[in-house]
């Protein structure tokens, strides 16, 4: 049976879903206001893979990640480059879902806006207020009065003794609570804005998730994710909204299973735009094959940190060789898995304990030196089907294992190195067939002399 980690209550649960033929996942999804670093993709990837295993372990899911296209770094963003908002928002979620799908992450069953939703926002609001949860402040803003939700607290594990205002909240002396967190802002100069029954202005942060996530997937649902810098304020505020507006008699907890990947480091501190402490995900793949990429990432545990560095992406280019390695003369379309081949039960077994993609890939490692050792084109089938899984190993062997990046040596000037070689051999010039041999595989070039051709390979 698959077990989660409940970030709600801090243990391994048994997965039971709410409604066995409608399983239901939200992610929090990218603020498109700048190019998406590693971090956003460890999340994407993380979460991609949870309902990839999810489908194939036979859950009917219905999954929405949302986009959030309006909210103040967004307008200041907008401003500074002279464009409109939808302009500059239309323009990031281009590279977003290029960058994404570079790396393999499959498209949700369903991808709202905010901006498409704020009815179902001011609905929301509408009904907070009338239960006494919101009320409007002086500044015109609507706020959440977090003191009259008695649960508030329970995700983060925080009293309201301990909080502190400030965190993604800005300090404003027409709150009555400083813990008070923003519903509606209202409208400034120049700014984007919506009519709604506290005059103009557009929604706080926190209220878009709320009204998107029951809007697609209904008022509990099984799964929310997203990372762990979310987990307090923004999934905590979520409870709270989305539970503040429930029947009395309505007890039911508004998202059975919370799930949160950990951070990604660089220079040992959390990757963040906010900081400029983080390393763009097209920058990235300049240097560094899409598939390496992904493989980093699902090498790591995802509540573990991921501490980036160059050497670990090289490192991961080698391992991911050695499992392509294996499959070299495998048909690239696997199939299914076959789940009764013990390396299948182990699989599942690992990836059914909260997703444990590490101890995965290292049945992976095994399989590949059981294809090595028996030349088996049923363990290749198996290996790529597993793999497959966690987004990997879906390409021809030898495309990935001759894929190069930018700044290498071209496949064409590869391929010129290898012919006159081949001449120097005819020509019994063997000096200059060694000499062409050293200088590719000091550029990261293997040969391999068969008995019709000469085959080759990045090191």
């Amino acid at each position: 049976m698959l077990k989660i980690y409940n970030s709600l209550t801090r243990v391994e649960e048994p997965f039971v879903p709410l409604d066995p033929a409608r399983v239901r996942m939200y992610v929090c999804g990218i603020t498109v206001y700048d190019f998406c670093h590693l971090g956003h993709a460890r999340m994407m990837i993380v979460f991609d893979i949870v309902q990839r295993w999810l489908r194939a372990s036979g859950y009917p899911l219905t999954y929405a990640r949302n986009i959030t296209d309006i909210d103040d770094k967004i307008i200041r963003r907008a401003s500074e480059t002279g464009e409109s908002v939808a302009a500059l928002t239309e323009r990031f979620i281009r590279y977003m879902n290029e960058d994404f799908a570079a790396l393999g992450v499959q498209k949700p069953d369903y991808e709202p806006r905010a901006t498409d939703h704020v009815a179902e926002m001011l609905e929301m609001i509408g009904r907070l207020e009338e239960r006494g949860i919101a009320y409007r402040a002086e500044s015109g803003d609507v706020n959440f009065s977090v003191r009259k939700f008695p649960g508030y607290g329970k995700l983060s594990g925080k009293s309201l003794e301990d909080l502190r205002a400030g965190e993604r909240v800005e300090i404003d002396a027409t709150k009555r609570d400083p813990l008070d967190f923003v519903l509606w802002k209202r409208a400034k100069e120049g700014e984007p804005f919506w009519q709604s029954p506290w005059g103009k202005g557009r929604p706080g942060w926190h209220i878009e998730c709320s009204a998107m996530s029951t809007k697609l997937l209904g008022a509990h649902f099984d799964i929310h994710g997203g990372g762990q810098d979310l987990q307090f304020p923004h999934h905590e505020n979520e409870i709270a909204q989305s539970e503040g507006v429930l029947d009395r008699n309505d007890t039911q907890a508004f998202v059975k299973y919370w799930m949160h990947n950990g951070f990604v480091q660089l220079r040992d501190e959390k990757m963040s735009k906010s900081t400029g402490n983080f390393a763009i995900i097209r920058e990235l793949l300049k240097r560094h094959d899409p598939e390496v990429v992904r493989f980093f990432v699902v090498r790591a545990h995802y509540r573990s940190p991921l501490n980036y560095a160059e050497q670990h992406l090289e490192d991961a280019r080698h391992a991911l060789a050695r499992l392509y390695t294996a499959l070299k003369g495998a048909a690239p379309d696997a199939g299914s898995p076959d789940w009764d081949e013990i390396h299948g039960r182990r699989f599942r077994e690992t990836m059914d304990d909260d997703f444990n993609t590490p101890e995965a890939v290292a049945v992976l490692f095994d399989l590949a030196n059981e294809v090595n050792r028996a030349h088996s084109k049923a363990l290749a089938r198996q290996l790529r089907a597993l793999g497959s899984l966690l987004g990997l190993l879906g390409r021809d062997s030898e495309t990935f294992l001759r894929a190069g990046t930018e700044g290498e040596i071209s496949e064409a000037q590869i391929g010129a190195l290898i012919a006159e070689r081949n001449e120097a051999r005819r020509a019994q010039n063997f000096r200059r067939a060694d000499e062409i041999r050293d200088e590719l595989l000091r550029k990261g070039v293997g040969l391999e002399d068969g008995p019709q051709d000469t085959t080759w390979r990045r090191n």
